[in-house]
């Protein structure tokens, strides 16, 4: 079951109500209530058949179990139907030993930087952080560990002096957005722009320092995060 499949066909799909698709894969939270639960539950995870081949990325912490399945080859960074059938065993399996899924807990966060030069740009960056481009867009750099945000370089034709040059790029799904987007505005943010909607919101804080928030799968979408 390799073959490709896009975030929506991943949401359509039976079985896969406790995950959420984000920019980076599909995720989700497993509330296990302590840590030696959650181990438990790693524990099972790690003993599933066929993970020498796929593994999942599980992040153990000492109230949850974050899991993230994508599929990383040299010219894909995304989903596949191996990813499909894990989240299925992995939901079974949590069930079993009696831990809920909340995926309205996961998002995933990446860095944007707008640049002139873009390759210039990214080799400080990338010498900087000891990040690795990532195998199927070089543009991007990612953390060879799994574990800090992902960093995109935006390509401008003109300096933008009047606007923060650097910006946080926030994932969830795309259930989650409108009462992020609110709770945003409510804590005195401001909307700048929607039309792109509901594939990502442009938001800013109070002195005008932007963020997207951005969503994948939804119902109706093409399919594609963007």
């Amino acid at each position: 079951m390799t073959e490709r499949i896009t975030p929506t066909q991943f949401h359509a799909a039976t079985g896969v109500e406790d995950w959420g698709v984000l920019s980076d894969g599909a995720c989700t939270w497993f509330r296990t209530g302590s840590f030696a639960a959650g181990a438990r539950l790693v524990g099972a995870i790690s003993e599933l058949p066929g993970l020498d081949d796929h593994r999942p990325d599980v992040d153990l912490r000492s109230t949850g179990v974050a899991v993230r399945l994508v599929t990383i080859t040299p010219d894909h960074y995304g989903l596949t139907g191996r990813d499909l059938d894990l989240a299925r065993r992995i939901s079974a399996l949590a069930r079993e030993l009696g831990v809920p899924a909340d995926p309205s807990a996961v998002q995933s966060v990446q860095v944007a930087v707008d640049a002139l030069v873009g390759p210039g740009v990214a080799a400080f960056w990338r010498a900087l952080l000891g990040y690795d481009h990532r195998a199927d867009n070089p543009e991007d750099l990612v953390d060879p560990n799994g574990r800090g945000p992902a960093f995109w370089f935006q390509q401008m034709d003109a300096p933008r002096p009047q606007r923060n040059r650097v910006h946080i790029d926030v994932w969830v799904p795309y259930d989650e957005a409108e009462a992020r987007i609110a709770a945003a505005i409510a804590a005195g943010g401001r909307l700048v722009n929607d039309a792109y909607a509901p594939s990502f919101w442009v938001l800013a804080d109070p002195e005008g320092n932007e963020a997207c928030l951005g969503t994948a799968g939804w119902p109706g979408s093409a399919g594609d995060a963007e």
